[in-house]
């Protein structure tokens, strides 16, 4: 019998606990049986899938296009959340600023999250570039607050709509479920805009390496998939994730960042 896979994750909230235990007591019995290891920042996780610690890597979209680069692509994506095959950023302003679309920003302040946050950061610089407002079209301001995590726990997004709030910013650049929240929470209700939205984008999935043979992944991904938003057992572990449903990656989703990590020669390793 195969010994349980061990998939990674990153503490980035006291929760994940939680939703990982919630998930192995799912697999338990199974013929995919999974343990799951914790770790404090995206670099150490990918490490250790490279090195074989771990067999499956729950990776964002900046760690995946850095394991790619790391394995010559060798890497495959198992799966990933419904909400992660239309992920988006958003640029959000005061109520009644006025602004109304990326060109308003020429010659205004932009707070973006961590270096490391695709959503906040990496990705937003990108779409101003393509834009026609790269170069110092628009002034920076970098809030690197949780740097190690991809922009996980959301503080560096939340201290960019501070940063908007205390008039040190115009606008400021989050992702699309921070800006969900903050109307589903009411988080400071009425006293942010969006004025721009990007195009689609994937962010995260299961990354493994092809020394992880298929006979263990396909009962693995078929027993993932089998979780079921209407059935009261699964439903909370899937609300807490942030999603309905798995789903089968989108690959095409992740070549915009691709292509932003090299036009902005951010390297593979941390």
């Amino acid at each position: 019998m195969n010994a349980p896979l061990l998939v990674g994750s990153v503490a980035y909230t006291p929760t994940v606990v939680t939703i990982w235990e919630g998930i192995r007591d799912y697999f338990a019995g199974t013929p995919a049986e999974l343990d799951f290891v914790l770790f404090s920042n995206y670099g150490r996780q990918v490490d250790a899938l490279l090195e074989g610690t771990i067999d499956i890597a729950w990776n964002t979209n900046l760690a995946w296009v850095r394991t790619v680069a790391r394995t010559q692509g060798a890497c495959r994506a198992l799966a990933m959340r419904d909400t992660d095959a239309a992920f988006r950023s958003v640029f959000v302003t005061r109520a009644g600023s006025g602004l109304a679309g990326l060109d308003d920003l020429r010659g205004r302040r932009l707070a973006l999250g961590s270096r490391d946050s695709a959503q906040a950061a990496i990705l937003p610089v990108h779409f101003l570039a393509r834009a026609g407002l790269g170069n110092g079209a628009v002034e920076l301001l970098r809030l690197n607050s949780d740097v190690g995590k991809h922009g996980d726990t959301g503080r560096s997004e939340l201290d960019a709509l501070r940063a908007v709030l205390d008039d040190r910013a115009d606008a400021a650049a989050i992702g699309i479920n921070t800006w969900e929240a903050i109307g589903r929470d009411e988080l400071m209700p009425g006293a942010f805009e969006a004025f721009w939205e990007s195009p689609v984008y994937s962010h995260c999935n299961f990354t493994a390496l092809p020394t992880l043979p298929e006979e263990r992944t396909a009962p693995w991904v078929e027993h993932l998939f089998a979780m079921d938003w209407d059935n009261a057992a699964h439903r909370p572990i899937l609300e807490m994730e942030g999603l309905r449903r798995w789903v089968e990656p989108r690959m095409e989703g992740y070549q915009t960042l691709f292509d932003a990590v090299d036009e902005q020669r951010i390297g593979s390793r941390w």
